[in-house]
């Protein structure tokens, strides 16, 4: 079987499960970092900083089948959002235009933060984009690149990840920070995440269908409330007194009907079946009540 060449832009923790997930299928893979971790025997990887439009062209020149776009800013703010999202995108897009062998696929990681409703409202890929956060204000901006780039894409639209090392919703019910919110919050373990993205390159090339556009998260997306108290109970802090939420943000819920009408089955299919895979539980569907 003829492999194909695949690059992973921005080469995290997300593209590093992906790679680890297509070993099986017909890839080479290049990861780009701004600054690659050491050897790594199943994973090439080359340094080159999006911003940097000649590293950038000497990245692509060799030519690649599928470009996968996962970007994290080096700094919190405005600009490095542009930077990172905006100015990343473009740089990237005009460098493989001037390569001249067009990728297959361009596929680009983009985050539910795009939709801003506000009332615990189902949101689909047809749903209104009004984000109020500057972050997801600049992703909107950056998908618009990739859809005007005249490049096959996708984006996918990942929901809140967690999973090995993003454990921060954990330690907050461990020190009794955690909030009894009644908002929504819509969930993806890591794996899931990279599987997603797997799933949707696969599927590309064996020539069947799939959208521009889908929203990558768990079946079912829960009150905070709900789930912290059911991770405080499997982490026996069952005396803790959680405070009310201070400010609610806005909220939604996830539809990810799209997704799954791929064939897509979750590994992690709802944030019990997740957090039990990361605590060890036996019994997911086990519940009692914290004392607010």
């Amino acid at each position: 079987m003829n492999s194909e060449k695949l690059l992973i832009v921005g080469c995290g923790d997300i593209g590093r499960r992906l790679a680890d997930q297509l070993k099986a299928a017909p890839y080479q893979v290049t990861g780009v970092r701004r600054q690659p971790p050491g050897d790594d025997p199943e994973l090439r990887y080359l340094a080159a900083d999006t911003g940097d439009r000649a590293a950038l062209e000497a990245v692509v020149q060799e030519g690649f089948d599928v470009v996968v776009v996962t970007l994290t800013p080096a700094e919190r703010s405005d600009e490095g959002y542009r930077r990172a999202y905006v100015q990343g995108c473009t740089n990237l897009v005009e460098a493989l235009h001037r390569q001249g062998r067009p990728p297959r696929l361009l596929v680009y990681v983009s985050s539910t933060s795009v939709y801003g409703q506000q009332s615990g409202e189902w949101v689909d890929e047809n749903s209104a984009t009004e984000p109020t956060r500057v972050s997801a204000r600049r992703l909107l901006e950056a998908e618009q690149v990739i859809i005007n780039s005249g490049f096959e894409h996708c984006i996918v639209r990942l929901s809140g990840i967690y999973g090995p090392g993003r454990d921060r919703l954990i330690e907050q019910v461990r020190q009794g920070r955690a909030s009894l919110s009644s908002r929504y919050t819509n969930r993806i373990h890591a794996d899931d995440a990279a599987g997603v993205i797997a799933h949707l390159i696969e599927r590309h090339r064996k020539g069947e269908p799939i959208d521009k556009l889908y929203l990558a998260n768990d079946n079912e997306p829960a009150p905070m409330a709900e789930v912290v108290n059911w991770l405080a109970m499997h982490l026996h802090i069952h005396n803790a007194r959680f405070a009310a939420e201070q400010n609610p943000s806005g909220h939604k819920r996830c539809d990810n009907r799209r997704l799954r009408a791929t064939g897509y089955v979750f590994r992690y299919p709802t944030y019990k079946a997740g957090y039990s895979a990361l605590l060890g539980i036996q019994d997911p569907e086990q519940t009692l009540p914290v004392e607010k």
